[in-house]
């Protein structure tokens, strides 16, 4: 079964730093990173910045409630 974030934690700037999951894990940024990649948690997908860097956001549904910038935070 795959895994869902249902909390964040961000920095001063809104940056996204960890992820909490439904289950109660606390996952870093590149832990995260890796477990979406992995297709492992669903809603997320990941994508390539203009910098080069790759990043994890909510997959476009139109609904802003359940974007990631929209979860509570831990």
């Amino acid at each position: 079964m795959k895994e869902r974030f249902v909390a964040v934690r961000k920095n001063a700037d809104g940056d996204l730093l960890e992820f909490q999951t439904a289950s109660g894990d606390v996952l870093a940024y590149e832990a995260a990173l890796k477990k979406v990649e992995a297709g492992d948690v669903e809603h997320v997908s990941t994508f390539v910045g203009k910098d080069g860097g790759t990043y994890i956001r909510s997959i476009p549904d139109h609904d802003k409630t359940n974007n990631l910038d929209a979860l509570p935070s831990f």
